[in-house]
């Protein structure tokens, strides 16, 4: 193969995988617009509380299946994986759509968020196993750009619906459903996509991991990968299987501590609040239910315009700063809403900042914070525990995901627009001594060389930037 034939290769291997990724954005964003007709009295009649459990029970879901699909996909395979997951996508969509009360809407919801958490897994895992090292965090962060662009997809349609058939009390149900389409294509996708080689070469098939890597490298690079990864698993050959007992070694320890440190503060920002409840937030602030579901749309397309912005970033600065810097300007965003909150209540040019306060805030985090760290959880864990390891941080992602989404609510409710948002300012600012502290830059590293480094060099020696 050409190395354009290798390069179009990766590429239908990055479209297709990130499907998965489309969904995870489609079915968290989705909530966002229909919380406010299925909590009209004619339909499922939510309070405050309930409306949380529902938009949180798909987080909760997350969490578990997260937690335990990385160890699935290093027993079954990637690609297995996410053929299992699509099933589960579609179903569980047509169920959420057709629940007759809201205690079934949440049991289904929870359903979907086990696809949702194994996805989050089971694609950034499988991308970085077929990324080569110089292109792993173009391709990586391409998961991250189908999220928000599921998001961005499920507000406009969201929007279209809501302003269109308004007056017609269950058109949530249809907003739902429009999920199952993308799970059919990434079903179908998945079907003729190859495993990965790492993963090919943990279970002894040579030959088989040998032919996936001549589709994506030229055949001098894929012969020098097999022997890098193969003599990684030799090296770990005499050890048993990866397992949370490995947690008692201190490098390995280290690193786990490190993924899971991260996923909270990807998340203690509050994004998902917005991403959620945006809609509510911007009546509160004073816009109309239709005004709010068409402003939302402005938060998705910031979201998606940040990722590629991000993605380019990535490949000039390395993962500290950036993840750093996109702390930084997520707490000034929430900052400003609270004082202008304050300031400014009653008029009508409050709703107006608050939209544009959203859209800087998730400038900084979806250009920045959001997709560093999905790549930091791809390339953090060594291969043996890679599933383990990916497991437990976005295992902390999902639970810290599921306090805030189902807790929101009742904060806005209780406390008003302006606390609840200098609450999460301030949690904040310990995420950012977090990452300052401990988090080490991989730019530039082989998967292979970044567990080299932890294992024989310790933490000092890749907290050291690599210079492009």
């Amino acid at each position: 193969m050409a190395e354009s034939s290798h390069r179009k290769y990766l590429k239908r291997v990055t479209v297709v995988s990130t499907f998965g990724g489309l969904l995870f954005g489609y079915d968290t964003g989705v909530i966002n617009g229909a919380l406010a007709f299925m909590a009209r009295p004619d339909q499922l009649n939510l309070t405050p509380a309930v409306e949380g459990f529902v938009a949180s029970g798909l987080l909760f879901g997350a969490a578990i299946g997260s937690f335990f699909g990385g160890r699935l996909s290093d027993a079954e395979g990637r690609r297995k994986m996410l053929l299992c997951l699509a099933v589960i996508f579609f179903f569980a969509a047509i169920g959420c759509s057709l629940s007759p009360t809201a205690g079934i809407l949440i049991a289904c919801r929870f359903v979907l968020g086990l696809a949702v958490g194994g996805a989050s897994v089971t694609v950034p895992a499988y991308l970085a196993e077929m990324a080569p090292a110089d292109r792993r965090g173009r391709m990586v962060t391409q998961n991250e750009l189908m999220i928000v662009t599921g998001q961005l997809l499920a507000f406009i349609l969201n929007a279209i619906l809501g302003v269109t058939f308004g007056e017609v009390g269950h058109i949530w149900r249809y907003m739902l459903a429009l999920a199952s389409i993308p799970a059919v294509v990434l079903w179908f996708g998945m079907l003729v996509m190859p495993e990965s080689p790492r993963w090919l070469l943990l279970q002894g098939r040579v030959s088989d991991a040998m032919q996936v890597l001549k589709k994506i490298r030229d055949e001098r690079m894929a012969i020098a990968e097999l022997n890098e990864i193969q003599d990684s698993i030799d090296s770990e050959k005499h050890l048993d299987k990866a397992g949370y007992k490995d947690l008692a070694t201190p490098w390995i320890r280290r690193i786990v501590f490190i993924g899971m440190g991260v996923s909270i503060c990807q998340q203690i920002s509050g994004v998902n609040s917005i991403m959620y409840y945006g809609t509510q937030i911007l009546t509160q602030a004073g816009f109309s239910t239709e005004a709010a579901l068409i402003g939302n749309i402005a938060n998705g397309t910031i979201s998606v315009a940040a990722t590629i912005f991000g993605m380019w970033l990535m490949t000039r600065h390395g993962r500290r700063p950036l993840i750093m810097t996109g702390q930084i300007g997520t707490m000034a965003c929430l900052c400003a809403i609270g004082v202008l909150s304050n300031l400014l209540a009653g008029t009508e040019i409050l709703p107006f900042v608050v939209l544009s306060l959203t859209v800087t805030f998730l400038f900084f985090q979806q250009g920045f914070l959001s997709p560093v760290t999905w790549l930091l959880l791809s390339e953090l864990f060594p291969l043996r525990i890679r599933g383990m390891g990916m497991g437990c941080a976005v295992l902390c992602l999902w639970l810290t995901n599921f306090c805030i989404g189902s807790a929101f609510p009742s904060l806005l409710y209780s406390f008003g627009l302006s606390a609840t948002f200098f609450i999460f300012a301030a949690i904040g600012l310990l995420g950012l001594a977090f990452v300052y502290k401990f988090v080490p830059e991989t730019r530039g590293r082989t998967l292979e060389q970044i567990e080299h480094d932890f294992r024989h060099h310790g933490e000092k020696s890749v907290h050291c930037e690599e210079k492009a």
